[in-house]
């Protein structure tokens, strides 16, 4: 007798996931109660059942739980499915006291290996004839018309932390929980595209096999590290997009010439204008820098606080560096014609928090949600208008109502709806639908029970595994990318910087590592600064969720919420004016290398907001200045590179010098983002000593 290594491998996560966990609970409940079935299995390797209420089950290899037999007539998994797996895994484990196998086919009197031994594998196995045969030849249809426009996709091999091969697609992910088999692949994209998104996840593990690898890729004393690969697509941007992306960046040098303050309402017409053909040509991630060039305008004109010349600057240079490497790869660097939104079948969001901006016409609010299942964080948005003279701070939205509940309330909850879709910036939109078909409820502790990619628990591994990455300039827009929850083992220090308006708390995580907690004081949440100071001088914090990342040579988060015993804690909903007295935060030793960039991107942004034709005597000075303190740190060719913007505008005018500003800005701003993420400055405490 033959022993089924795939229903073995079952775990009872997988069969929620498959189901939904009232049925496995229930399933659990019938087993204890004695009201599981009898259960035979066949020379060729089905598994039958009987269950007392007269109903046959039958589950033949190579096929998943939702394509097998039950004689209760239930569509999809139901409990007897489930329950005759348990059973099924009871009896073929009960004698021996070990876990499942988890090889393809092991004889019953071999060993089985237990639960969680780490199977290295990937689908990229499976060729097409195996595709069509496990989810239909439709699929394939479908996924090959998606493989012509072009995707992108991360891949996170299996490791022994995380033993399921995951495809993040640009509208959903795709898990693959048990080895070597195509049927129990899981995804939270709805029933109705499930076999064409496991296809394209395929696909995307056959893509990072054929690519040609580094030597140190197949170093034996590490896992493959996450990384990203263009599957399919043009190979070369047609007509209508060159013309787009050739307008977009024409805009793009005049207002580099010309500087913000020239840029009247005609100029904003014509990049709304360039937007649309932009996105009209599936060009999207160079559609979105333009519609946030276009938001940066509109600050500037309305004075208002989300302006920022680096910002500015960094939005003119990520369009030029899209253009430059959209010949090596259009389909990650541009974007491809993705659906808008893509349905997602019934899902379980966990709040982290929420972020307030706004401008003086409208406010918004960003809500972020950990999707437990795909291992992501998703997003939220919400835009309210505001009347003349109205101004709403960050606590009196919180009153304002989404999806029926209080912003309040949502930013602190679970929220289950089967009416969710995704957008490729990982945006979600959710709506209410029909009665009880989503629902908002508190959090308790469901931080606690998120999977290893959103739960940090040290910090210094989990950005090292995070995989390489392309610049940040050409990388695919997406929100919500470096959320995370971080656990704290404990708070070392809080302190305030009146210089830079941030509050600075040092938390170190269980495995010891430092990380910077660092917050700017936003002016339409007064009493954010104060809250989060509060929040993490209590006696015991035991998470805080933010945005997760490497600068200064730290480990930084930039914090969205806090989770003390007292419950969740949203700064930027907090109420208060922002009066309380705050300790004032030692200063931070200097680092020569990211002050010399930091400095020369300053510099090149205040030209650019100048504009180049417009250049006062000062911004010229600062240049130069900028250039000698680039040469006495070493960093020889980023000199090199704004002397030339300075000898250009000399020499040949202000026209003539955008090319140089360009190169400039590029080189500048991947050097600072490779040296921050790269930086090998000691992160624990012991190091210290």
């Amino acid at each position: 007798m033959t022993v089924r290594a795939d229903l073995l491998a079952l775990t009872p996560e997988t069969l929620a996931s498959l189901a939904n966990k009232g049925l496995v609970k229930r399933a659990e409940k019938d087993l204890t109660a004695g009201s599981g079935p009898q259960v035979t299995v066949a020379d060729d390797g089905t598994v039958r059942g009987r269950f007392p209420d007269g109903t046959d089950t039958a589950l033949p290899p190579g096929l998943g739980l939702d394509a097998a037999d039950c004689g209760c007539g239930a569509k999809g998994v139901c409990r007897h499915r489930i329950g005759l797996v348990l059973a099924y895994q009871r009896g073929a484990t009960g004698d021996r006291g070990a876990g499942p196998d988890t090889g393809q086919h092991a004889e019953a009197d071999d060993t089985p290996v237990a639960k969680d031994t780490h199977v290295d594998w990937s689908p990229a196995e499976f060729d097409d004839d195996a595709l069509a045969a496990a989810l239909g030849r439709p699929a394939l249809v479908a996924a090959r018309r998606v493989r012509d426009r072009g995707y992108v996709a991360r891949l996170h091999f299996p490791t022994a932390d995380a033993p399921e091969p995951r495809v993040e697609l640009p509208t959903c992910t795709v898990r693959f929980p048990v080895p070597h088999e195509l049927g129990y692949a899981l995804t939270d994209a709805s029933a109705a595209l499930r076999g064409e998104v496991v296809v394209l996840a395929v696909w995307a593990f056959r893509a990072a096999d054929d690519r040609p690898r580094e030597p140190a890729d197949d170093h034996p004393s590490g896992p493959r590290p996450a990384t990203e690969v263009s599957v399919g697509g043009r190979t070369a941007t047609n007509e209508r997009s060159g013309e787009a992306l050739r307008t977009a960046l024409a805009l793009a040098d005049d207002l580099l010439l010309d500087g913000v303050q020239q840029a009247g309402p005609v100029f904003a017409g014509s990049l709304v204008r360039a937007q649309e053909s932009l996105t009209a040509a599936s060009l999207h991630w160079p559609a979105g820098a333009v519609a946030e060039l276009r938001e940066q305008i509109d600050a500037y004109a309305a004075r208002g606080t989300h302006y920022e010349a680096e910002r500015f600057a960094a939005l003119l240079a990520e369009l030029h560096a899209r253009r430059r490497a959209a010949a090596h790869d259009p389909v990650g660097v541009l974007g491809t014609k993705e659906a808008p939104q893509t349905p997602l079948r019934r899902v379980r969001l966990v709040a982290l928090g929420c972020r307030v901006a706004g401008t003086a016409g409208e406010r918004g609010a960003e809500t972020y949600f950990a999707h437990a299942e795909a291992g992501i964080a998703l997003v939220l948005r919400k835009r309210w208008d505001l009347t003349e003279g109205q101004s709403l701070t960050g606590h009196e939205l919180s009153a304002r109502r989404v999806l029926g509940s209080p912003l309040r309330t949502l930013a602190t909850a679970n929220v289950v709806s089967e009416h969710t879709s995704r957008a490729a910036d990982r945006t979600v939109s959710i709506s209410r639908g029909r009665i009880a078909a989503t629902s908002v409820t508190p959090l308790g502790s469901a931080w606690r029970d998120l999977p290893g990619s959103l739960l940090v628990r040290d910090a210094a591994a989990h950005l090292r595994a995070s995989g390489e990455r392309p610049p940040r300039l050409i990388r695919p827009r997406v929100a919500a990318e470096a959320v995370r929850v971080v656990e704290v083992a404990a708070v070392e220090s809080v302190g305030y910087d009146p210089a830079a308006q941030h509050l600075e708390a040092v938390v170190r995580d269980p495995a010891g590592n430092d990380v910077l907690v660092s917050a700017a004081y936003n002016p339409l949440c007064p009493g954010g600064l104060d809250a989060l100071a509060a929040a993490l001088g209590e006696e015991e914090v035991h998470f805080v969720s933010g945005m997760l990342h490497r600068a200064h040579g730290r480990i930084v988060l930039d914090p969205l919420a806090v989770l003390t015993s007292r419950g969740v804690i949203v700064p930027d909903l907090a109420p208060g004016d922002g009066d309380t007295t705050l300790t004032v935060a030692e200063p931070r030793r200097a680092d020569p290398i990211t002050t010399a960039l930091a400095s020369a991107l300053t510099a090149l942004a205040q030209a650019a907001h100048q504009g180049l034709r417009h250049l006062s005597a000062p911004a010229r000075t600062r240049l130069a200045d900028s250039a000698a303190t680039l040469q006495r740190t070493g960093l020889h060719t980023a000199a090199r590179l704004v002397r030339d913007l300075d000898t250009a505008l000399q020499r040949d005018g202000a026209t003539a010098a955008v090319p140089a500003w360009v190169d400039a800005q590029i080189h500048l701003t991947v050097s600072l983002d490779l040296h921050a993420e790269g930086a090998d400055e000691p992160t624990n405490r012991s190091s210290h000593r």
